[in-house]
């Protein structure tokens, strides 16, 4: 975009803190177009096999299973390069710019001393894994999630309903507990458990505003209050403080201001000394509104290496194995609800790293294409059911609606038959029945499911998104910007710069277009009913106690590789590899 054509505009940045990356994006306020991007991709991307030696030194500190880490000053290099070069990419002069806001993926914990400083960052604690941060598929705390719902459901706790019945190993709480208990040296030297939303707003205008959506869904924050020291204490008598002692601070409304750009950030991204700067929030949260989708009913699905389903509601209900309902939680008035799956784009990647041939890798190269493409197009070439096989989309453990970290994926029907793209298909199938069972706990429960939007970079494959529709039976539309959740933060900017009253007023005018819809084909939505129901059964007879192999197996592997549960200071085992970020 030329600078002179810019006139009187004023823009705003949407940051996206993604798995491996962080994208900006420069948006015009007064209609939400979208005139320049910027990527940074993390140097560290995620540590999941040692603790990288240019932070914690050249002793080799290696992590178990179920760890994923992450090193904060990715975080600032985002800011110092994505911001800078979209700005570039626009086009415009960066005075024009009134606002920043930013969306994190959740629950991605900081430990951090008072302020702000990451504790890995200190010498003293560079080769101590708990003193990174902890990504939201760090799945280690699994024990202590189950000990906390556990309790909470023997003293009838009151807020457990609002999660489904279950706390997952992936929330503060849980992340928080295995840190005291792992390394308590760790635990008592940091002064603050932060949200990795908050510390990079943190960064970003010097003032810790704690946001309501993540205090809501991640920290067990209902009607004001969180779990009481009594409950903390009967945990763990050294967590009795937890809440007062490192978790609780001043609660930011979304779309509000959690202050102004320093003079520091400013010299990191090259925009204004005192410009706005949002409240924190969650990647998917934010993309609501970039979808156009507040109004009760509306399922955005925001599909990448995760996903992540969130909807607004008029009333309040409690929807088994769901990971949260907050009031507010993703606009003022209404009652925000969030599902997800732990796995999805990351199992694919997966599976095309281990479990595909060369020969597929060099036919697909041969014609031009990636190999999910190539994959693809075999897929499409089948009929439904004709591959023979029934798949769990658990590899990466259960989110909703079973909550368990410890179950792990599953393939029924293999035989020497079998062909890569067999196995292909029917992991995009298992994760449409994972999210159908999503769909079905909201109608069940009494919260209708009227409209489904997929954002994200699955939204590509369009093989994926039809086997979505037919297996949900609901029209699927994808948003039309190819940026959901960076457009999202934009549209909290404009409005913490005062440029709109309300998130809603915002969205009406910057929110995306619709893409591609994709209607249920009517022959395909029965022949998958019928994979469907086998689904269900494989779901409950693994997932439901009928047969708790995958837990026994989960700890056969703890006897046999001792320390898989815990990292101390000198803890050295194997690490599992890391799934790769695709867009299939």
């Amino acid at each position: 975009m030329d600078v002179t054509a810019a006139g009187n505009e004023s823009f705003v940045i949407g940051v996206d803190y993604g798995t491996l990356s962080g994208r900006a994006v420069v948006v015009r306020v007064r209609d939400g177009k979208e005139v320049g991007s910027g990527v940074f991709e993390y140097p560290h991307a995620v540590v999941s096999e040692a603790l990288p030696a240019d932070t914690a030194g050249s002793n080799t500190i290696r992590l178990p299973k179920e760890w994923a880490l992450q090193v904060p000053n990715d975080y600032r290099d985002v800011l110092r390069n994505a911001v800078p070069a979209a700005i570039a990419d626009a086009g415009i002069d960066a005075s024009a710019v009134v606002g920043i806001a930013t969306d994190f993926t959740a629950c991605t914990m900081v430990p951090v001393k008072a302020d702000g400083t990451p504790l890995n960052e200190l010498p003293e604690f560079a080769n101590r894994p708990h003193a990174y941060v902890k990504l939201w598929r760090h799945h280690a705390a699994q024990t202590q999630a189950d000990r906390i719902t556990s309790l909470a459901d023997e003293w009838g706790e009151s807020w457990l309903p609002r999660y489904g019945g279950l706390i997952s190993s992936e929330w503060e709480f849980a992340k928080g507990l295995e840190l005291l208990e792992d390394d308590p040296e760790a635990y008592a030297a940091m002064d603050r458990w932060v949200e990795a939303a908050d510390w990079i707003v943190w960064q970003l205008c010097g003032n810790y505003v704690r946001n309501a959506c993540t205090a809501g869904y991640k920290g067990i924050y209902q009607d004001g209050n969180y779990p009481s020291e009594e409950f903390l204490a009967a945990l763990n008598p050294g967590f009795k403080d937890f809440v007062s002692a490192k978790l609780e601070h001043t609660i930011g409304r979304l779309g509000d201001a959690a202050g102004y750009l320093t003079a520091e950030a400013a010299a990191w991204t090259g925009l204004p000394e005192g410009i706005a700067v949002a409240v924190g929030n969650v990647d998917a949260h934010v993309t609501a509104p970039a979808a156009k989708a507040v109004a009760p009913g509306q399922l955005v699905a925001i599909m990448g290496t995760s996903t992540c389903h969130v909807m607004n509601g008029s009333e309040l209900r409690e929807v088994p194995g769901m990971c949260g309902v907050v009031d507010g939680g993703i606009v003022d008035g209404l009652w925000g609800y969030e599902a997800g799956q732990s796995g999805v784009g990351d199992i694919f990647g997966w599976f095309v790293k281990y479990g595909v041939p060369p020969e597929y890798h060099e036919a697909a190269a041969a014609l031009g294409l990636g190999i999910h493409e190539y994959l693809t197009r075999l897929a499409s070439d089948q009929a439904i059911g004709e591959h023979g096989l029934i798949a769990l989309d658990w590899h990466s453990g259960n989110r909703s609606v079973l909550v368990d970290h410890e179950l792990s994926g599953v393939v029924v029907g293999q035989t020497l038959a079998t062909r890569p793209e067999d196995i292909y298909r029917a992991l995009l199938e298992a994760t449409a029945y994972g999210t159908r069972t999503i769909v079905e706990a909201f109608r069940d429960s009494g919260v209708p499911v009227r409209e489904f939007i997929v954002a994200g970079g699955l939204l590509k494959n369009e093989l994926l998104m039809q086997i979505y529709a037919d297996i949900t039976g609901l029209q699927l539309s994808t948003i039309g910007s190819s940026q959901g959740p960076a457009l999202g933060s934009a549209i909290h900017a404009a409005v913490a710069a005062g440029r709109y009253p309300d998130i809603r007023a915002a969205a009406a005018a910057m929110g995306s277009a619709p893409g591609a819809v994709y209607t249920p084909i009517p022959d395909n939505v029965a022949a998958y009913e019928e994979l469907f129901r086998e689904y269900r059964v494989l779901h409950d007879y693994f997932g439901r106690g009928t047969n708790d192999v995958m837990h026994r197996l989960k700890a056969i592997q703890r006897k046999v590789r001792p320390g898989l549960g815990a990292v101390g200071p000198a803890a050295e085992v194997d690490a599992a590899e890391r799934a790769e970020e695709v867009s299939a």
